[in-house]
């Protein structure tokens, strides 16, 4: 298990654990729209199996977000008198906004690692 989170973090393709998934060198700190390679360069395993493929990453997408938005109220509120004072709202927001780029990959290399086995 930890394994796989070291590949997945690594941006690492599933079959072989060599080859890229992200064309970015840097998995966590880039701030541009995701380029993936169609192919992983080593085993030449294929990343989107069918169109629409990605589509479920997006539900792994929102789950990482709740759970960044709540982990982010549980600290924030620590720091406020009241149980819910709405000064925590633009923090959550801000929050989930610096990490929707990381969330977008991360997803994506989830949901790739749940289904590796899948052949068409």
């Amino acid at each position: 298990m930890m394994n796989t989170i070291k590949q997945i973090a690594k941006n690492k393709c599933p079959n072989c654990n060599n080859g890229k998934v992200f064309k970015e060198g840097s998995f966590f700190l880039s701030f541009s729209f995701i380029k993936m390679h169609e192919y992983c360069s080593h085993c030449k395993f294929k990343f989107e199996k069918e169109p629409g493929y990605f589509f479920g990453a997006m539900f792994v997408n929102y789950a990482l977000t709740v759970g960044e938005g709540i982990v982010t109220y549980l600290v924030a509120h620590q720091f406020f008198d009241k149980t819910f004072d709405l000064r925590i709202i633009p923090i959550i927001s801000f929050v989930i906004m610096v990490l929707c780029f990381v969330n977008i990959r991360l997803s994506r290399m989830i949901w790739i690692y749940m289904f590796k086995n899948y052949s068409l």
